[in-house]
């Protein structure tokens, strides 16, 4: 009966353990619209019927960016 009150608790420290950290990255993490700073950086590829893009070619422009995937 000792054995599993021990277990018990230690599977409780481990739970709180994981929680805390967890809510420790969610807090630091960026999330959503970074309003006020610059765009990050184009990346990825390959690109279709054009030059790879970077932000200095597109700043002053309106740029629509559509995402699509073919599978």
């Amino acid at each position: 009966m000792r054995l599993r009150g021990l277990v018990l608790v230690v599977v409780i420290g481990v739970g709180a353990a994981v929680g805390l950290m967890s809510l420790e990255r969610v807090a630091t993490a960026q999330s959503g619209p970074r309003v006020g700073q610059p765009a990050p950086e184009i990346t990825g590829g390959p690109w279709i019927n054009s030059e790879p893009l970077s932000m200095q070619t597109l700043r002053g422009r309106v740029v629509f960016v559509e995402f699509w995937t073919y599978g």
